[in-house]
């Protein structure tokens, strides 16, 4: 008999996706439920009948998996922010590595048994960085995280997975909202000051930057949060106030106002010092990141004539890391100040065989090609989007030695890869890296040559 809304049946679950849905099948279609685990045996209540699918709600555990573990987050699942809580990282781990391997299977034709993937020592407290957005609903100011597949604010101020000085800083901000009734910014309406809250945390030298993100130049009573703030948090070296005006879902606007201190704060990844201001990117998780770029490290196998081509290089810290071991390092980057950033960065260590270009990643690899620059080595670390076709060619134009490609995503990572093998360039390794414990991502590297 067919699925129908509001059905009651028995499913064993017999995989998880990876967003930490539990997947069972029930006269041969699949059956979606949230917060599941492999060898779950439920009731479960259908809230959804599509064509090749349905999605259902668990009423009640009939058995558990040998994968659960007790969820010890109050914001879980309704935040959506993590998925696999309720499992144990073992179980996690494994189901990451699985996606790796079926996204090159399934989607780049590629069949490749991925290394074995690189855990991280610390499931708590690694993310160096984190953006609340602000809310007010009635009399209630919430700062959190979205939830699933919304733009409702579920109040989350003490996440496990940021350090204990962003809860500080957080209730700070609340009790000056209040305090001065500073307005909220209503997405609905486009009015209201501030929008979201962003911090940044340099774990190897301790420093901390606090953005607010406001829809004006100016926030009420500034002087007085600042204080407030570094009394309580002395870390903290860095306030700048990030202007969103734009009626968008993207966080951060272009424009930064430093109020208290540099502007900037700084790191050191893989032993390079690193500047990192607001709109520069850097890997959230330290620790991991540093055995990512060893990993990257690995596959570049640089030498001391090798040209390197670092593309989306961000504030230049894959190919810092190997500054030391090549000739030559031109880094390409859209966003000027993490161009910027990267230059400080080359001077402040004392690196002086490195190049910096603002611009596109596909548009700069073309003009590199047509000045007649070869790279032995291409770094490619793109956004999630994956690689533009002109960023392909332009580098397969080059004819580097090797490619090391670096990626969020599994799914455009394959599917880049497969374009790469049209054009001669094979997969020889991928290694699967946890750098977000406990959540839904799960980041990769890649070794191709011709």
């Amino acid at each position: 008999m067919a699925l129908k809304k509001n059905d009651e049946i028995e499913l064993y679950i017999d995989s998880v996706s990876l967003t930490g849905s539990g997947i069972g099948r029930h006269d041969g279609m699949a059956v979606f439920v949230p917060a599941c685990a492999k060898g779950d045996r439920l009731l479960v209540h259908i809230i959804k009948v599509k064509k090749s699918y349905a999605v259902g709600k668990a009423l009640k555990v009939l058995s558990l998996s040998s994968d659960r573990v007790q969820n010890n987050c109050a914001a879980f699942p309704s935040c959506g922010g993590c998925a696999f809580r309720h499992m144990s990282y073992e179980a996690e781990l494994q189901l990451k590595y699985e996606a790796v391997r079926d996204a090159f299977k399934r989607i780049g034709g590629i069949n490749i048994e991925p290394k074995s993937i690189i855990g991280s020592k610390n499931m708590t407290g690694y993310r160096n960085k984190a953006q609340y957005p602000v809310r007010r609903e009635g009399n209630e100011v919430k700062i959190g995280f979205y939830a699933q597949r919304s733009h409702r604010v579920i109040d989350s101020r003490d996440c496990s997975l940021a350090p204990k000085e962003f809860e500080t800083i957080l209730n700070i901000f609340a009790d000056w909202i209040e305090k001065h009734n500073v307005s909220v910014y209503d997405e609905v309406s486009g009015r209201g000051l501030l929008r979201h809250i962003y911090i940044r945390k340099a774990f190897e030298t301790g420093e901390i930057m606090v953005c607010p993100v406001s829809s004006g130049k100016k926030l009420p009573k500034t002087d007085e949060l600042i204080e407030e703030l570094l009394k309580a948090v002395p870390a903290i070296t860095s306030v700048v106030l990030n202007v969103n005006s734009e009626d968008t879902n993207v966080v951060l606007g272009k424009e930064c106002i430093t109020l208290y201190g540099k502007g900037y704060i700084t790191d050191i990844l893989c032993g390079v010092k690193v500047r990192i201001s607001p709109l520069s990117f850097y890997q959230v998780n330290r620790a991991q990141a540093q055995r990512l770029y060893e990993k990257a490290a690995e596959y570049a196998a640089p030498k001391k004539d090798t040209l390197m081509l670092d593309l989306y290089c961000g504030a230049g810290t894959i190919g810092l890391s190997m500054a030391d071991k090549v000739g030559e390092l031109i880094g390409v980057e859209t966003v000027p100040q993490a161009v910027e950033d990267a230059k400080l960065n080359a001077k402040e260590n004392g690196i002086t065989n490195a190049e910096f270009i603002c611009a596109d990643a596909g548009e700069a690899a073309q003009m590199l090609l047509q000045q007649g620059k070869k790279p032995d080595v291409i770094i490619l670390d793109p956004p999630r989007k994956g690689c533009s076709a002109e960023t392909i060619s332009a580098a397969v134009g080059m004819k580097p030695e090797r490619i090391v490609y670096v990626s969020c995503d599994p799914a455009t990572l394959a599917r880049d890869c497969a374009e790469f093998e049209k054009l001669g360039y094979f997969v020889r390794e991928v290694t699967p890296v946890d750098m977000f414990p406990r959540t839904a991502h799960v980041e990769s590297v890649a070794w191709l040559s011709k």
